[in-house]
C-alpha cells in the first residue's frame, strides 16, 4: 500500500470533523477566550483554518521558516466571518487533499525541516510532518475550539463519539 493511501483517509476525515466544529463558531464573539494567555476566538478559528494550507509546502520544500532573519512579520489568518473561514478551511483541505493523492511515497519520505527564526522546530520524514505538524496540529486546536464552544453555549458536534448535544453520530 502507498503510504498516500495510509494517510489520506485519515486527514479526509479529521478535516471532515473539523469543518463541522467551525461551522458552529461564533461571529459575535471574535476576541473571546477563557484566558488572557489563550488564543482568542477568532484566532483559533482560523489557525485550524490555515493548517491545512501548510501541505502543499511541506510536499513541495525541503524547509520552511516562519521567522525568516529581516522577513516582515508573518500576518496569520483570523476569523472574519463564518462563511469566509469556511470558504477558506475548504480550499485549504481541497488543495491539501490533492497534494497528498498526489504525493509518491519517495516525496513522503523525504526529509522536511520547519524552523522559526532559523531555530529547528521539527526535522521529520515529510509523512511525519503531515501527521505531526498538521493533523494533531488541527485535532488539538479543534479540541480547544470545541471546550471555547462549550463555554459559549454552542452546541458541540460529536467527534470521536457522540457529545452531550449530539447523542448519536
Amino acid at each position: 500500500m502507498a503510504i498516500r493511501d495510509s494517510i489520506l483517509p485519515e486527514f479526509k476525515q479529521e478535516m471532515a470533523t473539523s469543518r463541522k466544529t467551525l461551522e458552529r463558531v461564533p461571529e459575535g464573539k471574535p476576541d473571546w477566550a477563557p484566558h488572557p494567555r489563550s488564543m482568542k476566538m477568532n484566532r483559533l478559528a482560523g489557525h485550524i483554518t490555515e493548517l491545512p494550507g501548510l501541505v502543499s509546502r511541506i510536499l513541495t520544500e525541503d524547509a520552511i521558516d516562519f521567522r525568516p532573519a529581516g522577513a516582515p512579520p508573518r500576518v496569520p489568518y483570523e476569523m472574519t466571518t463564518r462563511q469566509s473561514l469556511l470558504e477558506v478551511f475548504d480550499k485549504n483541505v481541497a488543495a491539501a487533499g490533492d497534494a497528498i493523492a498526489r504525493a509518491s511515497d519517495e516525496e513522503l519520505t523525504k526529509p522536511f525541516t520547519l524552523s522559526a527564526a532559523g531555530k529547528v522546530i521539527v526535522s521529520l520524514p515529510r509523512v511525519a510532518v503531515l501527521r505531526s505538524v498538521v493533523l494533531n496540529h488541527v485535532i488539538h486546536h479543534r479540541g480547544q475550539l470545541s471546550v471555547y464552544l462549550r463555554l459559549n453555549d454552542v452546541p458541540v458536534p460529536s467527534i470521536y463519539g457522540p457529545s452531550a448535544d449530539e447523542g448519536i453520530f
